[in-house]
């Protein structure tokens, strides 16, 4: 089975805030995009910077910072208990219904079991950490 083409599309980082957490990012050279967005029912608003594409037909991966809206949202929660860094791990699929079938059938824990649409107008579902040593992971798939 392949519901590929599978590469990591970026790494989450919680932040308290996005211009804080920028600096670095910037100083390194990465490219900020165009604008933040917020997801309201997420809680969150995000600030994506890109990587250097490694072939010129493959997207770059990116670094996600990711800022609460609220004390009392996943993020919020997530800062309070471990505080800022790595929040979660995104690989891009191209067939993100079909891999949820696929890993749910083999009992994989997944958080969402029905993509939602996340940052970037793309579908996502999150695994749950206890399936994938300790990682909270995103799958996502953009609309062509």
């Amino acid at each position: 089975m392949t519901f590929g083409p599978i590469h990591i599309d970026h790494i989450g980082i919680a932040t308290n805030s996005l211009d804080e957490g920028s600096t670095f990012w910037r100083l390194l050279g990465l490219v900020e995009g165009a604008s933040d967005e917020t997801i309201a029912d997420q809680g969150v608003k995000t600030r994506f910077f890109s990587t250097s594409p490694i072939h010129e037909s493959t997207k770059p991966s990116k670094v996600e910072l990711l800022e609460p809206t609220g004390e009392n949202t996943p993020i919020g929660r997530f800062l309070d208990k471990r505080g800022p860094g790595i929040q979660q791990l995104c690989f891009s699929v191209g067939d993100l219904i079909g891999l949820l079938a696929h890993l749910s059938e083999h009992g994989v824990r997944l958080i969402d079991e029905v993509p939602r649409k996340g940052a970037g107008d793309a579908w996502i579902a999150f695994v749950h950490p206890s399936s994938t040593g300790g990682v909270l992971v995103e799958l996502s798939q953009r609309k062509e």
